[in-house]
């Protein structure tokens, strides 16, 4: 890019999200506002993409905590982004950091890694939450391009077509489209997903969803964690296909979907084959894929939101994450762990 040309761009929500709506929607309304301001285009030939090799700037959001703005932050790469930034909450931050803190002493405890190496990390740590300050944008930086994304407008899911990350469209332009499979994991997933599936599998009668519905948690805890929650055994009522934790399908390094079938993911990417051999891939939430793994197609708006009543999208119970400060497995572990890193160590 020229020299002179800002090497940011701004993305600024605003207002309230409206039912039914999730963060995946909104990491797949930033291509779909830049396809409407002319900012990206979906076709190669003469591709336009504001965002290749700039840093993606995202504004609006402070209450997210962490997990949730690495939904929206790893999204970045699918954008050509160099970088992505995400302002937050020093409360978001700080209960990351507590988090963590008690995870790396559990860690310690245990005899993972070295425990020099993990001492420091904690150390930086609580350096920070002793003084808390976090990087704010210039009031009068300058942008390559501004993005104003109003929650009061979007309305309806937003979802990622076959077989392009960039061709974004609301679910009212591709409903009814035939589904054979469904995967939910990936990196782009957290244990708050997992369970606002369960929400919406929990009244499947076992063997009857209407395709092939595969789940893949990210993490070993976050599948231990499911299992002493009960919703191993919703997801063995309604007849889903659970794999170990990991990339799984997303990778298409553990399992792979038949071949020339039509799937909706909550993977990060949906390039040609990554998932089958002729796949046609749909990114959308997990909450919309719960929908089409019970319906065998993409549902109508209406019929989204029917299922979608069950669950909120910023619910406390649901989207409760891996406090590891607050779960005594971890905790009691972590309190005995002393910490002692020398200057200069």
């Amino acid at each position: 890019m020229p020299l002179d040309m800002p090497e940011s761009v701004l993305v600024r929500f605003k207002g309230k999200m409206q039912p039914g709506i999730t963060l995946r929607d909104l990491v797949h309304a930033i291509p779909y506002y830049a396809i409407q301001q002319g900012l990206l285009t979906v076709e190669k030939k003469g591709k336009k993409n504001v965002f290749n090799g700039r840093i993606l700037e995202i504004e609006g959001l402070e209450s997210l905590t962490v997990e949730q703005a690495f939904e929206l932050s790893d999204a970045s790469a699918e954008r050509s982004a160099a970088a992505c930034t995400i302002t937050l909450s020093e409360d978001s931050v700080a209960e990351y950091l507590r988090s963590n803190i008690t995870l790396l002493k559990w860690m310690i405890a245990e005899g993972y890694g070295d425990a020099r190496t993990i001492s420091r990390r904690i150390e930086n740590m609580e350096k920070w939450l002793a003084n808390p300050q976090l990087m704010r944008a210039d009031k009068d930086a300058e942008y390559a391009a501004v993005i104003e994304i109003d929650l009061a407008d979007v309305k309806e899911p937003v979802l990622c077509c076959p077989n392009d990350p960039d061709d974004a469209k609301l679910l009212s332009q591709v409903a009814g489209d035939k589904i054979d499979e469904v995967f939910i994991g990936s990196c782009m997933t957290n244990i708050g997903h997992f369970r606002a599936a369960g929400k919406l599998l929990d009244k499947v009668e076992g063997g009857s969803l209407a395709t092939r519905l595969w789940l893949a948690p990210p993490t070993k805890m976050d599948e231990q964690q499911l299992m002493e929650e009960g919703y191993y055994n919703i997801y063995g009522r309604a007849g889903a296909r659970t794999e170990m934790p990991g990339c799984s399908l997303c990778m298409g390094n553990q399992a792979r979907v038949a071949p020339n079938t039509t799937v909706v993911s909550t993977s990060t990417r949906n390039f040609p084959n990554r998932l089958g051999q002729g796949s046609n891939v749909y990114l959308a939430s997990a909450e919309l894929a719960s929908v089409a793994a019970v319906l065998g197609k993409l549902p109508s708006v209406a019929e989204y939101m029917e299922y979608a009543q069950r669950i909120d999208s910023m619910s406390g119970d649901i989207y409760r994450y891996m406090n590891f400060d607050r779960m005594p497995q971890y905790n009691d572990v972590a309190k005995g762990v002393k910490i002692a890193v020398a200057q200069g160590s």
